[in-house]
């Protein structure tokens, strides 16, 4: 393999990495654009709760994250095998949780590990997810949550992201 094409497959997993981590930002702060950006349209999803296309996948899974005063994603390195210049697979693994005020006052969620099994194709020179399938792994419960006001003994101030357009919220 040539240099060229060394650095070649290292930009394009530096790319398809910059999706996913795009993927878990945009949940977090509610960005839908940004969501939007991670997927081709056409990309077949199934997450068992929603299966069809991305177009079609976008408000629904915004919307879950919206019914949640708090989100959090994280996703572990990639995997990544390029199956030619505009073809790969990854997966990575995944947590994710979410929480929210109930109506007794307590702050409550799950904490969900799964992985994502994800095509991604390079179109016009953007790679995208092109197919997804998310599997979930396990599932814990949160409860006993910090509320919106900082602990005074431990004073971290707390994020609250409630709506898209977080004033802390910087587009990178």
């Amino acid at each position: 393999m040539t240099l060229e094409a060394k650095v070649q497959e290292l930009l394009d997993k530096q790319a398809i990495s910059e999706v996913l981590q795009r993927y878990s930002r945009t949940l977090d702060w509610l960005d839908d654009a940004g969501q939007a950006s991670c997927f081709w349209p056409d990309a077949p999803i199934d997450y068992g709760f929603f299966t069809g296309a991305a177009a079609d996948f976008i408000p629904v899974v915004m919307g879950i994250e919206r019914a949640s005063q708090r989100r959090w994603h994280f996703l572990s390195t990639p995997s990544i095998a390029l199956r030619g210049p505009d073809r790969a697979s990854a997966e990575c693994y995944g947590f994710a949780t979410g929480i929210r005020e109930g109506e007794d006052g307590t702050w409550s969620g799950g904490l969900y590990g799964g992985r994502y099994l994800d095509e991604f194709e390079k179109r016009e020179g953007e790679w995208k997810i092109a197919a997804r399938r998310y599997i979930m792994d396990w599932k814990l419960p949160l409860d006993d949550q910090p509320g919106n006001e900082p602990n005074p003994d431990f004073p971290l101030p707390v994020l609250q992201i409630i709506a898209s357009g977080h004033p802390d919220y910087r587009v990178i």
